[in-house]
């Protein structure tokens, strides 16, 4: 199953005084926040969409989705809670770790800066009213990753659009093809209606 990427909100990170282990926080994703998926559609996380879908997964910290894990659920080094902004991360990351010191000035100079995540989803809605679709996640089925990341990825788009067009090809068939016509020529009205009023 192809999973889909999204960024987050920025992470924090604070180094023991100690000179002991480095405390990363932050949160992967957030609920009731639109995102702009690619310019294709917008995108919002419901409140509960995470609730099964942390308790069968052993979820790896990745830097940009890839290579070894800083830590990890499994082990007991990555700390996932949900709470009522979303789904937050908690890690202590080892100094002595070559990848972490690889990463930890980049970090603290906010060249890596980003939280991201890698999922697929259960339950989703889509609404067309607009002139933007909105697709609701409203359950994920699975979370592969969490990462820190230079930029917001987006490789899920695809995925996502493939998504939509299932959700189209569904509607179709449920209420024919006539009110799916009607609604695709209202939506060029408003595209064309758009361009002559920026024109």
């Amino acid at each position: 199953m192809d999973f889909e990427i999204r960024a987050g909100v920025p992470v924090e990170i604070r180094e023991a005084d100690d000179g002991g282990a480095i405390k990363v926080e932050g949160y992967a994703a957030v609920f009731g926040e639109e995102a702009d998926i690619g310019g294709f559609f917008r995108e919002v996380i419901q409140p509960g969409a995470f609730d099964g879908a942390l308790s069968e997964s052993d979820v790896p910290f990745l830097i940009n989705h890839d290579g070894l894990p800083l830590a990890r659920t499994g082990s007991g080094t990555l700390d996932l809670s949900i709470d009522e902004r979303g789904l937050k991360i908690a890690t202590e990351l080892d100094p002595d770790d070559p990848d972490v010191q690889s990463i930890v000035g980049k970090m603290r100079r906010g060249d890596l800066d980003k939280m991201s995540f890698a999922f697929t989803v259960a339950r989703q809605e889509w609404d067309e009213t607009g002139e933007t679709p909105l697709r609701k996640i409203l359950e994920f089925d699975r979370i592969f990753d969490v990462s820190i990341v230079t930029e917001p990825a987006y490789k899920g788009t695809e995925i996502g659009l493939r998504s939509l067009e299932a959700h189209r090809k569904a509607e179709r068939a449920e209420n024919g093809m006539a009110a799916y016509a009607e609604r695709v020529r209202r939506r060029m009205r408003m595209n064309l209606a758009l361009r002559e009023r920026e024109g």
